[in-house]
């Protein structure tokens, strides 16, 4: 089977998770420009919920490149990820109404943690129907940076349960360190081995 139609769910997908979470963001009935005070905790989760989806759909979107072809288990761990993605807006929208709230940032952090286990059983799907020549598996190598996200997701976790903000650092900061690109993948399709 070829990626095409795979690449293109997963594309709509990720457009309606992301339109769902710009329409959490409700318009203030009052014209004064204090009236937008309210909605900063909001607007802070959606653009980092924003960069998140981004950051995947540009990293699935490389990753997908370096198939030749698809079978039955890749399908459904890319359905498995777009079940974890899908709830990023309920989780967004949680954690903007309730910053300092322990409960919805455990709950956004585990949304995460878990569409990342999910993007690593997606690529590791990929490798094993590809073989260990795969151009994913050459571009990714230890993906110490994958692991080390893990990582750093689980220490968030229960730092959430005790001092939201910190999670709340730490998702961030997890964010702004994938921002970064990434040439793994291009460089292995630019020049395989």
């Amino acid at each position: 089977m070829r990626t095409n139609r795979l690449e293109a769910f997963s594309d709509g997908v990720l457009a309606i998770v992301i339109t769902i979470m710009v329409l959490e963001i409700k318009v203030p009935h009052d014209t004064q420009p204090l009236a937008l005070m309210p909605l900063i905790p909001v607007f802070l989760s959606y653009l980092l919920s924003f960069l998140y989806i981004g950051l995947y759909w540009n990293n699935h979107h490389h990753m997908l490149h370096t198939l030749e072809r698809v079978d039955g288990p890749i399908l459904m761990a890319n359905l498995h990820l777009l079940f974890w993605l899908s709830l990023v807006p309920f989780a967004t929208g949680w954690m903007g109404q309730n910053p300092r709230a322990t409960a919805p940032a455990a709950l956004y952090g585990l949304v995460l943690l878990m569409a990342a286990l999910a993007y690593y059983i997606l690529q590791s799907r990929i490798i094993a129907a590809q073989g260990s020549g795969s151009l994913l598996r050459q571009a990714v190598g230890r993906d110490w940076k994958g692991h080390a996200s893990l990582g750093l997701y689980m220490v968030a976790l229960p730092a959430s349960l005790r001092a939201p903000v910190i999670a709340q650092a730490i998702y961030a900061l997890v964010a702004l360190w994938w921002l970064a690109p990434d040439p793994r993948i291009e460089k292995v399709l630019r020049d395989p081995r």
